[in-house]
C-alpha cells in the first residue's frame, strides 16, 4: 500500500506511523510542505496522512501551499482513498468536508484523558477507540463535526476530539503517533505556548513517563490496522 504523508513543519513528522508502515510492508513517502516539495496526485497514493503544525487552516497568506493541499485532500476523499488527519490535519479535513474550524475555548497541551463518544460504535473505528485513554495534545483550535460524520471521542477541554466520515476518513485532534523524541521536539519549538492555563502542562510533566507514548502508539496501531483492512 502507498501511504503518503503531508508534513507541515520539520518537528511534526509521522512518528510511530512510520514504524507501523515499515513493519506491515507499506511504502511511506512524504511531502514536506515546509520545504515546498511537490504534492502527489491522488492516483499516486492509496492512503493520505495529513499531519499537524502550528499554522491555522485559513493561514493561506502566510502559507501559500495550503489551498493546493486542501484541493488534494478533497480529491483524495472524492477518489475514496483512505485519509487520516491528525491535529491540524484533522482540522483541514474537517474544513474540506464543510465544517467550521475555530479557536478553542481552551488550549490543550499535554496528557489529558480522551473518552469514547456515545454512538462511536456505529463506526468501524469505534470499537478500537478505548472507553478512556490518556492522549497527548497540542492544539489551540478546534473543529465542528463535519456533516454526516460520527463523533468518536471527546475530552473535558474539547468536545470534538475524533471523527469518522464515511468509514474511510478518520480525524484525530490528539497525537497518538507522537514518540518521546517527537514530544521533545514539539516542546522545544513550542515552548512559548507553555504558559499557565487549565489544560496546559509543564514540559517535565509531559515527558516524565515514557510508557505513555508506547501505550498511545498502540491505540493508533489498532486504528491504522482497521483502516488498512478497509476494502479498496
Amino acid at each position: 500500500m502507498r501511504i503518503h504523508v503531508l508534513q507541515h513543519v520539520r518537528h511534526e513528522g509521522p512518528g510511530s506511523i512510520q514504524a507501523w508502515a515499515r513493519a506491515r510492508g507499506h511504502a511511506l513517502r512524504r511531502t514536506r510542505q515546509c520545504d515546498r516539495e511537490p504534492l502527489p496526485a491522488p492516483d499516486e497514493l492509496d492512503w493520505l496522512v495529513v499531519m499537524g503544525g502550528p499554522m491555522g487552516v485559513d493561514d493561506d497568506a502566510a502559507h501559500p501551499w495550503l489551498p493546493a493541499e486542501k484541493r488534494l485532500i478533497d480529491e483524495t476523499i472524492g477518489a475514496r482513498k483512505r485519509v487520516l488527519g491528525i491535529c491540524l490535519g484533522a482540522q483541514l479535513v474537517a474544513q474540506v468536508l464543510g465544517a467550521h474550524v475555530t479557536r478553542a475555548t481552551h488550549r490543550e497541551i499535554g496528557w489529558f484523558p480522551v473518552r469514547r463518544a456515545e454512538g462511536a460504535l456505529a463506526s468501524p473505528f469505534g470499537s478500537i477507540v478505548p472507553a478512556e485513554t490518556l492522549a497527548f495534545h497540542w492544539h489551540s483550535d478546534t473543529f465542528e463535526l463535519p456533516p454526516g460524520a460520527i463523533r468518536l471521542a471527546r475530552s473535558e477541554a474539547c468536545e470534538n476530539q475524533a471523527y469518522d466520515w464515511g468509514g474511510r476518513v478518520l480525524g484525530l485532534q490528539y497525537h497518538l503517533e507522537v514518540t518521546g523524541d517527537g514530544a521533545q521536539d514539539m516542546i522545544r519549538h513550542g515552548a512559548a505556548e507553555l504558559t499557565e492555563a487549565p489544560f496546559v502542562q509543564r514540559a517535565d510533566v509531559m515527558l516524565w513517563e515514557p510508557g505513555r507514548f508506547q501505550r498511545a502508539n498502540g491505540v493508533l496501531d489498532g486504528l491504522l490496522a482497521t483502516m488498512e483492512a478497509l476494502p479498496d
